[in-house]
């Protein structure tokens, strides 16, 4: 078996403005890296499909759809659901592709087609509430995977993991009151989205860092706070919200990780998931926006999934 990275076309005709940092620029240059660095030949590459609307219904609702679907603007127009997350006319599309790139991954590996994935897909999902789009964010993608590994495929116990910089807020509110899901995470504090402090929960391990913080205090909080938590609940599944923008390069972020440690997380990931769920992994990339250490981190996050 062995690791396959899923994408999709669509996922490059999202774009919200030369400005912004969330850009299409960003999966050519996880491409361009994957191929400098020697990994993707030794790699399966494979075609997302778009989801289904049920699929998106698993997470949110009628009135987050329509937010997007139905505010889509003519070609060559915009329209900002928020100061910072825009639409344009492929916006919708693209969404969807996202998303369901991310089911289709999930299928993958647990019908053991594939060991693992990573989905190189845009527009990113952890921000994206059950209720509404926000931060970059339109469907949270890992979220509805997640729940399709439970609700369809008949897992017992997921978990998800999401080292991005930011807060996984959507994320947190979308499994809130599912004990099938245990969330463990990371993310700078105080930052965007100025979320509150969660209370540790036997499923909840959300871990506030100040900035300025470096791998080592990510190395340290993750052998105390997630291998605990994880080992509890044994999941069948891990599900990664891969944002980058922790790296020491990434001026939208403020902490000091290096490809190194982005190595060192997936590899102590792929331990609980052969300890407890047959190695299976799907990995979603969220965020990232330096062009040169993004593309570093996903191929270091991508040659220890293939175990190359």
């Amino acid at each position: 078996m062995s690791t396959a990275i899923y994408t999709h076309p669509d996922c490059q005709r999202h774009e919200m403005g030369d400005w912004h940092p969330e850009s299409p620029a960003r999966l050519q240059a996880i491409n361009d890296q994957l191929i400098l660095a020697h990994i993707s030949d030794l790699v399966e590459h494979r075609d997302g499909v778009r989801a289904q609307l049920s699929d998106i219904e698993r997470n949110h609702s009628a009135t987050a759809i329509g937010l997007v679907r139905d505010n889509v603007p003519p070609e060559g127009d915009y329209y900002p659901l928020d100061g910072d997350t825009l639409l344009n006319a492929h916006s919708y599309e693209a969404a969807l592709a996202a998303a369901g790139s991310a089911v289709a991954a999930t299928d993958a590996v647990i019908d053991g087609e594939i060991s693992n994935a990573f989905c190189a897909i845009r527009p990113p999902g952890h921000h994206a509430r059950p209720s509404e789009p926000m931060g970059f964010c339109l469907f949270n993608n890992v979220a509805i995977a997640a729940k399709h590994a439970l609700d369809v495929r008949g897992l017992e116990r997921v978990a998800i993991v999401d080292f991005d910089v930011h807060h996984g807020n959507g994320t947190a509110e979308s499994v809130a009151h599912d004990p099938r899901i245990l969330m463990v995470s990371f993310f700078q504090h105080p930052f965007y989205p100025y979320s509150d402090v969660e209370s540790y929960t036997d499923t909840r391990v959300n871990v506030p860092v100040p900035a300025r913080s470096k791998g080592d205090v990510v190395r340290q909080l993750v052998l105390d706070h997630w291998l605990p938590a994880l080992h509890r609940q044994q999941p069948q599944m891990i599900f990664i919200s891969a944002g980058f923008d922790a790296h020491r390069e990434d001026d939208v972020g403020g902490m000091g990780l290096v490809e190194a440690d982005y190595t060192w997380l997936t590899q102590q990931m792929m331990a609980v998931a052969n300890q407890y769920g047959k190695g299976r992994i799907v990995s979603c990339l969220e965020g990232g926006y330096n062009l040169s250490s993004l593309g570093r981190s996903v191929a270091a996050h991508v040659k220890a999934l293939a175990e190359l």
